[in-house]
């Protein structure tokens, strides 16, 4: 019998570049994370998807913490889309059942950090016994005041609009709501991150890992003006240097909302 070696993929390290974190800089209140390239983390070390996913899950409680520590107040992460329903059934159930897993070992150490845990998606479609999971987490963690870590479940950007025009419409039909009185609060409000104080539903910063550079139907009304950073770090290779990389580039984005700083009117 012949063995063969198959080596392991080097773990990426961020492009030399001019960008440094400053401590006592800029930073972003809410960061929002597309987590991609957990099946590519695991295929280059020859193991199956799951085990991407898994070692995925570890990275979130790493960066979660240093989250934390930069003192940022929302982590929104993309953990499972409306689509990934699509994915091979056995992806799916161990997709489903991480959830269970992670909250039941991680809880007690977010209740330590003062983090709380919300999720935002179609929570009714999930399995009962992800569910569960996501309630205990959320009772047990409410009294936390410190970094809101927000996970994204089963949730979709087109769907989440759809159903806010469909509660606005329904207000206006019972006449709770006037046509012309329709804003963009408004909007934010039936929003999924509408539970949020208002001056943090809209990330300042948005991340995806892997090399990928599209938005997946993630917050397409909130990420109206947030910046935009790509990594080619895979998701389960991210830690606080990549979030430190990111954020030093969010320090010097000139952030005009369509309009002009002091700087740009000389």
């Amino acid at each position: 019998m012949v063995l063969r070696f198959f080596p392991q993929k080097e773990k990426y390290t961020p492009e030399k570049s001019d960008l440094t974190f400053d401590p006592e800089g800029a930073i972003p209140q809410h960061v929002a994370i597309i987590m991609d390239g957990n099946g590519r983390w695991a295929q280059n070390r020859r193991l199956p998807r799951v085990a991407g996913h898994k070692e995925g899950m570890e990275t979130v409680k790493k960066i979660t913490k240093y989250a934390n520590k930069l003192g940022i107040k929302v982590l929104t992460l993309y953990a499972f889309s409306t689509e990934n329903w699509k994915r091979p059934e056995e992806e799916v159930n161990f997709l489903m059942q991480l959830p269970v897993d992670f909250f039941d070992t991680f809880v007690p150490e977010l209740i330590e950090e003062n983090v709380q845990v919300r999720v935002m998606g179609y929570e009714e479609f999930l399995p009962e016994h992800t569910q569960d999971a996501v309630k205990r987490a959320i009772e047990q963690t409410a009294q936390n005041d410190g970094l809101v870590l927000n996970f994204a479940l089963n949730y979709g950007s087109r769907a989440e609009m759809v159903t806010a025009i469909q509660e606005i419409a329904s207000e206006v039909k019972a006449g709770g709501l006037e046509t012309k009185n329709i804003t963009e609060e408004t909007v934010s409000d039936h929003l999924m991150t509408g539970f949020l104080p208002k001056e943090l539903r809209d990330p300042e910063l948005v991340i995806r890992t892997s090399g990928e550079e599209r938005i997946s139907n993630f917050l397409l009304w909130q990420l109206a003006y947030s910046e935009l950073f790509f990594t080619k770090a895979l998701w389960p290779d991210f830690d606080g240097n990549h979030l430190e990389t990111a954020i030093a580039s969010f320090q010097k984005r000139n952030r005009r909302f369509g309009g002009l700083n002091k700087e740009d009117k000389k």
